[in-house]
């Protein structure tokens, strides 16, 4: 049986009804269904506080489409208490990466996002790297230990900053050059550069820091406590000292830096509406449009002169401008694909989905007799959270789509 990866579980419909049952401290929480499957995982700096915020007018307004179809699957809030938000961080990471929640799509490993390396050497350095480094053979340095993916890299920076004060490490300097580097000097290297650390020595330095990314705190306060007292006993008090500051610093650790308003670190959700226009099945168009946080993003409009044969077939317009999107792995993905009209033009979105191996949330905008929008299909909780914004994106995609063709065929025309 896979181990539970939370300390305490509570209904959510009992936890609605006495929202206190949460601790105010940092750590990791959790969304479960019926089934035990583990929805969504994050961090906070105040587990009952961020819990509550799903719940709140604000927070629903906000929050993007994969977290209202989240909400309406969960079935039990759980969680983990740690002893920093820091620590909080670093465990959301692990947990995401192996359990992989289906609503954590934003935070599992990607390309764009970074990743701690150890490298393996004499005297290893510790470096963060670019996921895409790797991935296009730019980082060939041998590597004894990764940690990550982390997404936000302005918070990983500022672990970084907070774990090289506790614990000093190489990063660029040459061991053994006889000059102290940089960094050397205001403690942020052991001194690897002048000769001070053997590689021995350095190298149980670094395992410090592998077992505190590696959450396995209590094993590193015993062996620095272990190490503490047997440098007293040689009588090597200066050493001694050092090892205790160590502790006193992993009990008290200053990440004030990364206490932040968890909106802040959103995303915009992102829907993307499509639409095609023709004239009697000439000058065939199709046209993507944004919509970000409930405005056109103008910027990430596309449009696409298509190359099929379509003779005014609107589904296999739709289908060539889809797949032509989906090739493009470097554009974001939405989070909701709306398409105008009903079960047909939904039914190529699905199949064009499912043969790039993707799976979002489809709506469809039905229109009347007169060409207005009627009424939406699609899951019932997005139609009716994210109404507005949808509608918004179809008469966008509508307009652009029509002010396409009729630029190509006025050019036509002119020909």
């Amino acid at each position: 049986m896979p181990k539970i990866p939370w300390a305490n579980r509570y209904d959510l419909a009992l936890w609605r009804q006495e929202t206190g049952l949460l601790p105010e401290c940092p750590g990791v929480y959790f969304f479960v269904d019926a089934t035990d499957e583990i929805l969504y995982i994050g961090k906070a700096t105040s587990l009952r506080d961020r819990v509550r915020s799903y719940f709140s007018g604000d927070m629903f307004e906000t929050r993007g489409p994969k977290i209202v179809l989240m909400l309406e699957r969960a079935r039990s809030i759980a969680y983990r208490e740690t002893d920093s938000v820091l620590e909080a961080l670093l465990l959301e990471s692990r947990l995401i990466k192996e359990y992989q929640p289906a609503y954590n799509t934003d935070e599992k490993d990607d390309k764009s996002f970074n990743h701690v390396v150890v490298t393996d050497e004499d005297f290893p350095r510790v470096l963060v790297v670019r996921g895409r480094d790797f991935a296009q053979g730019k980082f060939r340095d041998p590597v004894r230990k990764i940690f990550g993916p982390f997404p936000a890299g302005t918070a990983l920076r500022e672990v970084m900053k907070i774990i090289r004060r506790i614990f000093p490490f190489r990063d660029t300097c040459t061991p053994g050059s006889g000059q102290a580097c940089f960094s050397s000097q205001i403690g942020l290297c052991p001194g690897v550069c002048t000769g001070v650390l053997s590689a021995a020595e350095y190298r149980r330095a670094v395992r410090r820091i592998e077992l505190f990314f590696e959450g396995k705190k209590s094993v590193l306060v015993q062996g620095i406590k272990r190490d503490m007292k047997r440098e007293a006993e040689a009588l090597r008090f200066e050493e001694a000292a050092y090892l205790k500051r160590q502790l006193f610093a992993l009990s008290h650790i200053q990440d004030v830096s990364l206490v932040k308003d968890d909106l802040k670190e959103m995303k915009p959700h992102r829907i993307e509406a499509y639409d095609v226009a023709h004239l009697g099945g000439t000058e065939t168009v199709g046209v993507m449009t944004v919509i970000e946080r409930g405005r056109p993003n103008k910027d990430e409009y596309r449009q696409f002169v298509l190359r099929g044969e379509h003779g005014g077939n609107d589904l296999s317009a739709l289908e060539e401008v889809l797949m032509r999107r989906l090739g493009h792995l470097e554009w974001p993905l939405p989070e909701i694909l709306v398409v105008d009209g009903a079960f047909l033009q939904q039914g190529v979105a699905e199949r064009v989905l499912d043969a790039a191996g993707f799976s979002l949330p489809i709506l469809g905008v039905v229109k009347n007799t007169r060409h207005q929008p009627d009424h939406l299909i699609g899951p019932e909780g997005l139609r009716k959270r994210f109404e507005s914004e949808v509608l918004l994106a179809n008469a966008e995609a509508h307009r652009f789509a029509l002010a396409l063709h009729r630029k190509r065929r006025r050019k036509a025309l002119l020909a």
